[in-house]
């Protein structure tokens, strides 16, 4: 039957472009008008909200968070050479590395805004990042800025041994 149907080659080319324009929409175009309209949308919501600043609860939020993070630094510079270095003496104690030194504070690494401390420990290296994980994680006792290890040897009448040395920094802010 469909044998008989004589078509002209215009009419069969108009079908062709028709149906591949159809196609064309379905597979190409019609994702891409999607895609379009939905940037449209996304674009006036943006900009419907884009002064934050009006937007108390989120103030309120990221004041509370700042205020977390800052609360980390702190702590009680008066008592930090007796309560803090003493608790960290203890948590030292507890991962078997020694606090061996505390020197005196350094008037270059002291502003009127923060104040660095220097602490030295001695143990093995691995008691010594275990003792590092503790410090980093106690409350009010400022944060660790740097630290460094080093070797050294030490000689006692004629044994000479190796010890690691620790180098923490601590930062903490004033009050």
């Amino acid at each position: 039957m469909l044998q008989k149907i004589q078509l002209k080659n215009e009419y069969k080319l108009i079908g062709t472009g028709l149906l591949l324009l159809i196609l064309g929409y379905l597979f190409a175009f019609k994702r891409t008008f999607e895609a379009m309209e939905i940037n449209h949308q996304l674009k006036s919501q943006l900009s419907r909200g884009a002064d934050i600043s009006l937007q108390p609860a989120y103030l309120d939020r990221k004041n509370r968070n700042l205020d977390k993070i800052i609360g980390r630094y702190k702590t009680d510079t008066v008592v930090f050479r007796d309560n803090t270095i003493s608790a960290i003496a203890g948590i030292a104690e507890q991962g078997h590395v020694k606090l061996s030194e505390v020197p005196l504070q350094d008037p270059v690494l002291r502003s009127d805004k923060f104040i660095i401390q220097r602490l030295d420990f001695e143990g093995s290296f691995f008691d010594l990042l275990g003792s590092l994980s503790k410090l980093e994680q106690m409350p009010e006792i400022g944060i660790i800025r740097s630290v460094s290890f080093e070797s050294r040897k030490v000689q006692i009448d004629t044994i000479v041994s190796k010890k690691i040395v620790m180098q923490a920094y601590f930062e903490v802010v004033k009050q």
